[in-house]
């Protein structure tokens, strides 16, 4: 067995295989990278729309996991693809029409797998916000100083109660915000929010 799946006809199935169970290995220890904010300008144009949609990427689905979901179709295609192949033709297709084959399917059936786990899991799609959503919420400096030039890592909680770590600088020249004090995010630029202490956040204009 293991002499077939590191054969060359089922390599790349089998390393996709390998590539998802170390995705699934590191979200069921807890490290997380499932709830990641993935900030993905895309221009909002009708193509743009349809693609992502029949990609099954618009359902809310956090990305790694529609991605544990793609490399599991492409994988069980891809074997079963070379087990009728073998059958029909007593050996395997060469691993790059099988692989072309099974990417193809792989992302059609992925588009339905995708929609179902997004109903299985409504939960994903209820606490799915924007990066501007959490623009006028209070963050807290967790490491370093926060000064112009110099953004300092935050944590912010959504109004999902979901924790959220960004890179935040003053939004006046002259400020600076400490470790463990608190502001409020009143703009972003990019990756980066601009925050005021909350001290003088009243007394001074944004």
């Amino acid at each position: 067995m293991l002499a077939l799946l590191t054969s060359p006809e089922y390599a790349i199935f089998s390393m996709a295989l390998v590539v998802m169970l170390g995705i699934g290995t590191i979200e069921a220890i807890g490290l997380g990278l499932g709830h990641l904010d993935v900030d993905a300008d895309v221009d909002g144009n009708v193509g743009s729309d349809s693609l992502l949609g029949w990609l099954g990427l618009k359902t809310g689905l956090p990305v790694l996991i529609w991605l544990t979901a793609f490399l599991g179709c492409f994988t069980l295609i891809g074997f079963a693809i070379q087990q009728i192949a073998t059958a029909v033709a007593g050996v395997p297709l060469h691993w790059s029409i099988a692989g072309g084959a099974g990417l193809i399917i792989g992302v059609i059936s992925n588009a339905y797998v995708s929609s179902g786990l997004a109903r299985l899991m409504p939960e994903y799609e209820s606490t799915v916000i924007d990066t501007d959503d959490l623009i006028m919420r209070r963050a807290t400096v967790l490491e370093g100083v926060s000064q112009r030039g110099h953004p300092a890592r935050a944590k912010v909680v959504d109004q999902h109660g979901q924790a959220h770590y960004v890179m935040v600088e003053p939004h006046h020249d002259s400020d600076i915000i400490a470790q463990g004090e608190s502001a409020l995010l009143v703009r972003r630029a990019g990756p980066t929010f601009f925050i005021q202490p909350d001290s003088d956040t009243i007394l001074r204009p944004l």
